[in-house]
């Protein structure tokens, strides 16, 4: 690989008297990212010995710094279809030192991949015949990079030809449709498509049962580090700051009525109404991640979430920030509550206008926060490398680290830095010398860093279900209690009547719901226990 000089990257004041303070403030505050290992002298003469000399200690091992480095793979161009861009793909993140490839394998209600849920995408550009998914998780395990499947939750199609598999989700359950059948997102003023994409409607009881079987299924079925949410919420195009204008798909009302007793048709800012769809994400992300860890305790659960405008002070801040009512993300919940491993915020912000670069800190600085309470869940900051140039996207790293997060990701490796997103440059100019600004001499990921799948010894979780002989399954409060009859932690079921908990305290337990209790137990670490159904009257 050619040399190529390193840029300047010249550090914001913040960003030096972060630097300097960040040592003390860690060691008071807790986890954050671990101090590099200073690099050793090689090559040196040894010292001469005397004929007794006298022991000495031996030098400390030293491992690579703990440090998610991660690298946004989309499938909307080039860059892991065939075997030669997945070898290009896996070199060049080698190259970076990067260790954690967030791979989209899942676009549009598809898979780049053949053993799925979804079927495997159209796309001509994948050979007959080749699984993009286990080459790219072949060829980067023998590099020791982590592949996490990112997949595309709600959007499910976008193009006027309909896609050619019968079971894919928009011919079973699109335009084409009635009734609950029909799984479609719809807008309150009658909209279908969010821009150009038609997407499954969370609040349907059966698009949120298979989107958690898509997740389920790739990760039976390959052995990827991790799985990814994307657009994980409710759509764009509303007014900013909100309200959501989206959530109308007629099963959904019927469901949202039927749970709360509202009458006609809510208002797109009605309190009630957007707490009820926010907490069908949130349903959906719990039960999606109980049954992951089901299936596999050590894959991570992560989450690509929004952090738009400026960033919140605190949790009660973050409850009236554009994530929170715009699209009714509540990711802090998903953090505080123990359904993510790693919450990967996109904090997409470029970092020569100066409104943005504030933001960026803004919102490291919660997520830094978070994970102080939460340290049982890293906190990434994923930059906009396509918005930025390579000295903003170098000083966005040391901002992230700087503020005490648990790593850093770049979107994308198909559109690395400005120039390539305006088309003045390519992919195959720019990768290089991204690579020297990042791993070369002084770059910011000049030495290898590590980043572990979750340990299982560390999952304790509990999943349900209930039946109900009359009224809805959805929308029920359901309590942990704890031996002395406490309360411990409460949530709601989702519209197949199940629940679960991932974060509660050591002991014996009962769950109850609707005045039924279930009998005590206890959750034993590595598994997910589940609860016999309870049956409600």
């Amino acid at each position: 690989m050619p040399s190529f000089p390193l840029r300047p990257v010249p550090l914001r004041r913040s960003t030096l008297t972060s630097a300097l303070l960040a040592p003390l403030l860690l060691a008071a505050c807790g986890p954050a990212l671990e101090t590099p290992p200073t690099p050793e002298l090689s090559g040196a003469a040894a010292p001469a010995q005397s004929a007794a000399p006298e022991a000495t200690p031996a030098e400390p091992s030293r491992s690579p710094r703990r440090e998610l480095r991660g690298l946004w793979v989309d499938a909307f161009g080039p860059g892991l279809k065939t075997p030669q861009e997945i070898d290009t793909l896996v070199a060049d993140a080698a190259a970076m030192n990067v260790n954690v490839l967030f791979a989209q394998v899942g676009r549009r209600g598809d898979c780049y991949c053949t053993n799925a849920a979804m079927p495997r995408t159209d796309d001509p550009a994948v050979p007959a015949g080749f699984d993009p998914l286990a080459d790219l998780i072949a060829k980067a395990h023998a590099r020791g990079i982590q592949v996490h499947a990112w997949i595309i939750t709600t959007a499910i199609w976008n193009s006027v030809t309909p896609p050619t598999s019968p079971a894919h989700a928009f011919n079973a359950h699109g335009l084409s449709t009635t009734g609950r059948d029909n799984w479609l997102m719809v807008k309150n003023d009658g909209t279908l498509r969010g821009g150009a994409d038609w997407l499954l409607d969370p609040g349907h009881p059966d698009a949120a049962e298979y989107i958690r079987t898509m997740y389920v299924s790739v990760v039976r079925n390959y052995d990827v580090d991790g799985v990814q949410f994307d657009r994980v919420r409710y759509p764009d195009y509303n007014p900013v700051g909100g309200p959501n204008t989206w959530g109308y798909n007629a099963t959904a009302l019927e469901r949202y009525r039927a749970e709360t007793g509202a009458t006609g048709t809510p208002e797109p800012g009605d309190p009630v109404w957007s707490a009820w769809r926010t907490q069908q994400v949130t349903n959906l992300v719990r039960e999606t991640a109980l049954a992951v860890k089901a299936v596999k305790p050590d894959v991570s659960v992560n989450a690509a979430t929004i952090t738009y405008g400026a960033g919140p002070a605190d949790e009660a801040g973050f409850t009236q920030s554009r994530t929170a009512k715009e699209v009714l993300q509540d990711w802090a919940t998903w953090v505080r509550e123990g359904y993510l491993d790693v919450n990967v915020m996109m904090n997409y912000k470029r970092e020569h206008v100066a409104d943005q670069a504030l933001w960026f800190e803004q919102w490291n600085a919660f997520g830094a926060r978070m994970l102080e309470v939460n340290p049982e869940v890293a906190q990434v900051s994923g930059s906009a490398i396509y918005l930025n140039d390579q000295p903003g996207s170098v000083q966005q790293i040391l901002d992230t680290r700087a503020a005490g997060l648990s790593g850093w990701a770049g979107y994308s490796y198909r559109t690395p830095d400005a120039d390539v997103n305006a088309g003045t440059r390519t992919k195959e100019q720019v990768i290089p010398e991204l690579t020297a600004n990042l791993s070369g001499v002084g770059g910011p990921f000049e030495g290898s860093a590590r980043w572990d799948r979750p340990n299982p010894a560390k999952l304790r979780a509990v999943s349900g279900q209930i039946t109900v002989a009359s009224g809805q399954l959805g929308g029920r409060t359901v309590e942990l209690l704890n031996a002395q009859g406490e309360v411990v932690a409460a949530t709601q079921t989702d519209g197949q009547g199940r629940y679960g908990f991932m974060r509660f305290p050591y002991g014996r337990v009962q769950v109850r719901a609707g005045g039924v209790t279930s009998r005590d137990f206890t959750p034993l670490p590595r598994a997910v226990y589940t609860v016999p159904v309870l049956a409600l009257p």
